[in-house]
């Protein structure tokens, strides 16, 4: 990929999973896991043709997977002080959370918590923190860059018309993109954002 052609498969992923997003959370059909599974892993499976591979943001070591592991648990605590405060302060947001899980309902327990640690969460880490945040940062700068893909990432959630989980896709992307910025590898990322779905949506859920 030319550097003055990078937007071009950055741009068309986008709209890709705009396209994705929108039928994962509004087409009532099929599972929703097993929807925001698949097109995950076709927006990695893109971009891994799309760009240059670099082995060393694959590195893992006990203290990556240490500092997966307890980022994954910081943020979980972020989201649990989060869900205490808006629903004692805003009247609708209990039901927001609600229609979140309901989301999950008729996929059985472990395939949600297989598809979080093996498949949803290394897919959008590789695609929207190591392509897309990764092109944006390399031609705006960190700061912007990784503001621009932590909009992105929270935009394809608008699908949802739920206003609590666009903006938990806000500070979860935020999180995540920061991560990956002052890291510099993917890794440690996608560990956290297994384990935290696996936290949040299955084992400890909110609400």
């Amino acid at each position: 990929m030319t550097n003055a052609r990078w937007w071009v498969p950055a741009v068309g992923t986008v709209a890709l999973a705009n396209l994705f997003w929108f039928v994962a959370f509004s087409v009532n059909w099929g599972s929703f896991w097993v929807k925001i599974s698949l097109s995950a892993a076709i927006l990695a499976f893109l971009s891994i043709r799309f760009q240059r591979q670099e082995t060393g943001r694959w590195r893992c070591d006990r203290q990556t997977i240490l500092l997966g592991l307890a980022s994954a648990v910081v943020l979980y605590i972020v989201f649990w002080m989060a869900e205490v405060l808006s629903t004692a302060l805003v009247p609708f947001a209990q039901d927001e959370i609600g229609r979140i899980y309901g989301q999950g309902q008729g996929t059985p327990l472990w395939l949600m918590i297989v598809l979080a640690l093996f498949v949803t969460g290394p897919s959008e880490e590789y695609y929207w923190r190591g392509f897309i945040q990764r092109q944006l940062m390399d031609r705006f700068g960190a700061w912007q860059g990784w503001f621009l893909a932590t909009a992105l990432y929270a935009g394809v959630h608008v699908w949802s018309f739920n206003v609590v989980l666009i903006g938990a896709a806000w500070v979860a992307g935020a999180f995540w993109g920061l991560m990956y910025w002052r890291l510099g590898r993917l890794f440690p990322v996608i560990i956290c954002h297994s384990v935290w779905s696996v936290l949040a949506f299955t084992l400890f859920p909110f609400g």
